[in-house]
């Protein structure tokens, strides 16, 4: 079992910055990938962006260019740098690991 927990969030003005970071609890559990999804209201989850072990990343159309997933695999953190936040990016976003395991979610909310 691996935990996940976030930390970072908030609220922030459109144009604005922030930055996730989630933290894996130490696990004998192999974590080949760890992303960040989100869910708005009355929305599904959707996927932001994901870095694999490797360095591989892959990130949602609506965020590219603005947002930077990276990983520090020897702490197996993974770090989300959101630029020029609008208000559609407005959700809480949760942290994942070997797309199975899940953080218990973090607000972030930018005002128009």
């Amino acid at each position: 079992q691996v935990q996940l927990v976030e930390s970072g969030g908030g609220l922030v003005q459109a144009g604005g910055s922030l930055g996730l970071s989630c933290a894996a609890s130490e696990s004998r559990v192999s974590i080949f990938v760890m992303g960040w999804y989100r869910q708005a209201p009355g929305k599904q989850r959707e996927l932001v962006a994901a870095a694999t072990r490797g360095g591989s990343t892959n990130y949602a159309d609506s965020v590219m260019g603005r947002f930077t997933i990276s990983r520090d695999n020897t702490r197996n953190t993974v770090y989300l740098e959101m630029n020029n936040l609008k208000p559609e990016d407005t959700a809480v976003y949760y942290c994942n690991a070997n797309y199975i395991f899940w953080g218990q979610g973090t607000q972030v909310t930018v005002s128009s």
